[in-house]
């Protein structure tokens, strides 16, 4: 799941606790400066407007366009993505999609917010994520699942705070009791273990409908704390492994873990 948008989620006030020693001890720098812009303009533009695009990635040039400035071609792109509009309201991966998701209803409303597009019939995308409840109280990928999944219920949580809605508290609940009682959240109920990306997005999903982490944050520090790879440098870096069989840290799960530690430290 990408970053928060504008405006900005809600949080309480209050005062970071202290971390765990590795997330305390570092302080990240950046050892050089490139025109970093300029690069990812030029890369970005022979994109043109996302014609030849995947759903995923069509939303991926628009969150990149949106970093550095006004997007090339706004409407175009806009129109693109309207393809993949499913018959229920929703928004699917799959162009003509009977049905959509709820992680492509949280990559499609973030992508028209980036590019400065109103989105259309944003109540259509509601009852679409309605639609995806599943019969434990959580949120599925697909109508009448039986279980949900963390990922889907924090997109959906996420897309309806976005657009104005109030979190069902039965939803929250269910996200709550998902968590392990060792600290972080799995993909899904018989998932062996929790990982990173599910912890991320359950904590992001219940920042965006006010829910105070109070109960979660010393379990979910630890977790975090446990999956950070610490290089000594010089520089000093920090990264972040996808849970605690994965032997390797990479880009995707350090942007999990600094979006985890920004919810449980900010």
């Amino acid at each position: 799941m990408p970053e928060e948008r504008d405006p900005p989620l809600p949080r309480r006030a209050r005062t970071a606790p202290a971390a765990p020693s590795r997330v305390r001890e570092h302080a990240g720098t950046f050892d050089g400066q490139v025109d970093v812009a300029r690069q990812t303009r030029a890369y970005l533009a022979t994109f043109g407007a996302g014609e030849d695009l995947d759903f995923v990635h069509l939303c991926c040039l628009a969150r990149c366009w949106a970093l550095i400035e006004t997007p090339l071609s706004p409407a175009a792109t806009a129109a693109r993505l309207a393809a993949f509009r499913s018959a229920d309201g929703g928004f699917s991966h799959v162009a003509g999609a009977s049905h959509g998701t709820a992680y492509g209803a949280f990559l499609a409303l973030g992508a028209y917010e980036d590019l400065g597009v109103p989105l259309p019939d944003a109540s259509a995308l509601l009852r679409a994520l309605a639609g995806l409840r599943s019969r434990d109280g959580g949120y599925a990928n697909a109508p009448g699942a039986e279980t949900g999944s963390v990922p889907a219920a924090a997109a959906a949580l996420v897309t309806v705070a976005d657009l104005g809605g109030t979190a069902d508290p039965a939803a929250v609940g269910w996200l709550l009791r998902a968590m392990r009682p060792e600290g972080g959240w799995p993909a899904a109920a018989e998932a062996p273990e929790a990982d990173l990306l599910s912890t991320a997005t359950a904590l992001h999903a219940l920042a965006a409908a006010g829910v105070p982490l109070d109960t979660v944050r010393e379990p979910c520090l630890r977790f975090a704390d446990a999956l950070a790879v610490d290089d000594p440098g010089p520089p000093r870096r920090m990264s972040f492994r996808g849970h605690p069989d994965d032997p390797v840290a990479d880009c995707e799960y350090t942007f999990y873990g600094l979006l985890a530690l920004g919810h449980l430290l900010g």
